[in-house]
């Protein structure tokens, strides 16, 4: 028997012995947002321990060049009574064993690997490969053609390796694994066996009747089981998140459906405080259930609106008033642009606006938390005020996701795709507004993070202006136009303080 026979034996053994976790189900592309994407594994055994499982994406596409976006370490994981795992965002329902954030999992080309691995292994993105660690795999794809690579990799792990089509985009399908190793694509069933055998589970619903509240609103928790229960079922809830603790809130937490019956409740009262904490999110989570309880839905965000707000001696910019703000620029701040005209007098505005040493810049994340301040609505304390739609939006919607809808965003009044800066990687960094970068009258890039060219917008109208130079852009109908002149002072700072100014 040869060498290379030897091995190949070997490694064929390998994955047998390995092959106690497969990839059940792939739901890669959902209607609307996309944000119920789910991936689910399956185990040989019930209550089987993930302990030194990764499960790892490849990006098939050209820029992504077949490597790896995102790893998902299973440590400290185990599948349920079905030998099932559910991994998806807190849209996802029943909710995940394993979340992971909304609308992350790419539609295709793509593939999905599970290894004897760490998630470190693949810190930096790393090629798709195949050696005796890889343990399942699955190429898809919704629309997209090509993924030959992706074949031509994975084939040395199964000779007859093909690419699975979800469907169209936006599709309601999800790719499934039949017992016998082949594929159904056909409506989702998270959380379940494909083949629709298994143990029952009983899930449970949270409903809430609203997504908002305020301090001193008692609301009712109601809680649903999909089936009557034979026996009583205790679990408890939570809702601490952030500065939201159990000083804000009366209610038991503690809950029992009882035998015979498949709904409990409990009220909750928002204590009504003298304090302005700020608008708040609770986030309510179920926990405590025993299988075949599951939840159907969890960490449930509900906005606590706080009444304490404070309002400003000044008036908002559409009702402005005069006299109540008083400058504070130091003494002798312009004294040098005395007498001076032209292209002398612009020098010297740049030498005060960029010196060096004393004007310093923060990263593109640090400006959320000073556009909170610096463009709080005067009208309350726990808004911002919009540049172009000209009125308050809560603080907590700043815009996080994809979603735009309600959501508040950064605005750069000249469209940095007209001014040549550009976001750079350690923009992407949170390390306070008091944490500064050397800058100079050169450092464009600053741009980008510039507060002063930064305001709060509406997701959708922010994306309505575009690149738009004001002018073609004239905002939002119906609206005042109060903005103008605060984005022209905005623009003609930013055409004095950098020099390579496009």
């Amino acid at each position: 028997m040869t060498k290379n026979t030897i091995l190949f034996l070997f490694f064929l053994v390998s994955q047998v012995a390995l092959s106690q976790i497969v990839i059940n189900e792939l739901d890669c592309d959902t209607p609307g947002t996309d944000d119920l994407e789910f991936i689910e594994l399956l185990s040989e055994t019930p209550n089987f321990p993930l302990d030194g499982y990764v499960v790892v994406f490849f990006n098939g596409s050209t820029n992504g060049q077949h490597k790896s976006y995102m790893a998902l370490d299973l440590d400290g994981y185990e599948t349920d009574i079905n030998g099932v795992l559910l991994i998806g965002s807190t849209n996802v329902s029943p909710f995940p064993q394993y979340v992971i954030p909304a609308n992350v999992i790419q539609n295709g080309v793509d593939a999905v690997a599970i290894y004897r691995a760490d998630d470190l292994d693949f810190e930096e993105p790393v090629k798709a490969y195949v050696d005796d660690t890889l343990i399942d795999v699955l190429i898809y794809r919704t629309t997209q053609s090509d993924g030959v690579e992706f074949v031509s990799i994975f084939s040395a792990f199964n000779p007859s390796i093909s690419i699975i089509t979800e469907g169209t985009t936006n599709n309601t399908n999800s790719i499934q694994r039949n017992n016998d190793g082949s594929y159904t694509v056909k409506a989702p069933t998270p959380r379940q066996l494909n083949d629709g055998s298994g143990i029952v589970l009983n899930g449970i619903l949270i409903t809430v009747a609203e997504t908002s509240y305020n301090e001193g609103d008692t609301f009712d928790v109601v809680f649903t089981s999909e089936q009557t229960v034979t026996s009583d079922i205790n679990f408890s809830i939570a809702f601490n998140n952030g500065t939201f603790n159990t000083s804000d809130f009366i209610g038991n937490t503690s809950i029992t459906i009882p035998n015979g019956s498949n709904t409990a409740s409990t009220s909750i009262t928002l204590v009504d405080d003298a304090f302005d904490e700020g608008d708040e999110e609770m986030l309510m989570k179920l926990s405590g259930l025993v299988s075949p309880n599951y939840s159907l839905n969890n960490n449930l965000r509900i906005r606590v609106v706080d009444n304490d707000f404070q309002v400003a001696s000044f008036g908002t910019p559409i009702n402005p008033t005069y006299e109540n703000v008083a400058s504070t620029q130091p003494t002798g701040y312009y004294n040098n642009l005395d007498g001076k005209s032209g292209s002398v007098l612009r020098q010297a505005m740049q030498d005060i606006i960029a010196e060096e040493g004393v004007v310093r810049a923060q990263t593109y994340n640090d400006v959320i938390d000073i556009l909170k301040e610096a463009d709080q609505n005067p009208a309350n304390s726990n808004q911002v005020w919009l540049v172009y739609k000209e009125i308050g939006r809560a603080k907590l919607d700043f815009q996080t996701t994809s979603t735009s809808t309600g959501k508040w965003n950064r605005e750069h009044t000249f469209p940095r795709s007209r001014g040549g800066f550009y976001s750079i990687d350690l923009d992407d960094i949170v390390d306070g507004k008091d944490v500064f970068w050397n800058t100079t009258a050169d450092s464009l890039r600053h741009g980008n993070s510039d507060a002063h060219a930064l305001r709060a917008a509406d997701g959708p109208e922010n994306s309505s202006r575009g690149n738009q130079f004001y002018g073609q852009y004239n905002g939002p109908s119906g609206t005042l136009g109060k903005f103008k002149g605060d984005v022209a002072r905005s623009v003609f700072y930013m055409a004095v303080r950098y020099t390579d100014w496009k």
